[in-house]
């Protein structure tokens, strides 16, 4: 049974942001994930680390709904959300980015947000134009200057760069007042100026919003994250600050080729 709003409020002021037990995905014979146990603090940031077929995004899918894991459970704010949809897990304050773009290249940056934001509001079926004053036109603006894209607000996307782009993709996030954000590799393709200006962007995120970070880039990585889990074959394989992540002989030999100088 679906918990009330009134539940699920009081729920999310003492609960956890996100608690994994168990979770297990098999795609028949393979386990694509085997036994993830996480648990992420409210406004926590962390990223999750691995080489390819770790099963990092596979953990990401588990957690948004677009899979369903095979055992295990799913609480996000204190609520199971194991069987919901991915719809209803938006509307608890969960966002997702992708690693390829899903933007409209032919609307404004400011249009692009804005429809994100009319998307995850209750007017997000009205045919009314938006006026002088709309409140969520106000918000979409806020963002692009959140993101850094202000002077490209009424550029169509088309002509962004790929870096502004995938800045572009942390607004939709944005949208909607969210209160979980999954990043997935927002630094690959990037250049060395645009990853600076990432790492600028996340850091500057209200403090009340927690995220876990997909990425390759370990120095981008371990400067927006407060806490690191390294994955190996679908299992967790270490847990500790960047710190002790950094300088973990295990992690060092398996992932950065036996040192990190």
């Amino acid at each position: 049974m679906k918990t009330s709003v009134a539940q699920r409020l009081s729920a999310a002021g003492t609960a956890n942001a996100l608690e994994l037990r168990g979770i297990t995905k098999m795609f028949g014979a393979l386990a694509a994930l085997k036994d993830v146990t996480m648990t992420v603090q409210p406004g926590e940031r962390r990223a999750v680390l691995g080489s390819n077929g770790a099963g990092k995004t596979t953990l990401f899918n588990c957690i948004t709904g677009d899979f369903l894991p095979t055992s295990g459970t799913v609480r996000l704010f204190g609520e199971d959300v194991t069987e919901f949809p991915a719809f209803e897990r938006i509307r608890r304050g969960l966002r997702r980015t992708y690693q390829i773009s899903l933007l409209f290249s032919n609307l404004s940056v400011v249009d692009n947000i804005y429809l994100a934001c009319r998307g995850v509001s209750r007017a997000r079926f009205s045919l009314i134009r938006p006026g002088v004053d709309d409140a969520l036109m106000a918000t979409a603006e806020a963002l692009t200057e959140a993101v850094h894209l202000h002077e490209f607000m009424n550029s169509p996307v088309a002509v962004l760069s790929y870096g502004q782009q995938r800045q572009l993709e942390i607004a939709l996030a944005l949208a909607g007042a969210p209160r979980f954000i999954l990043f997935d590799e927002p630094a690959a393709g990037l250049s060395p100026t645009e990853r600076s200006e990432l790492v600028e962007i996340l850091l500057n995120l209200p403090e009340h919003i927690g995220y876990i970070i997909i990425e390759h880039d370990m120095d981008v990585a371990l400067r927006v994250s407060q806490s690191v889990t390294m994955m190996h074959n679908g299992q967790i394989f270490k847990e500790g600050t960047p710190q002790e992540i950094e300088s973990d002989p295990e992690v060092q030999e398996l992932y950065l080729g036996g040192g990190n100088e």
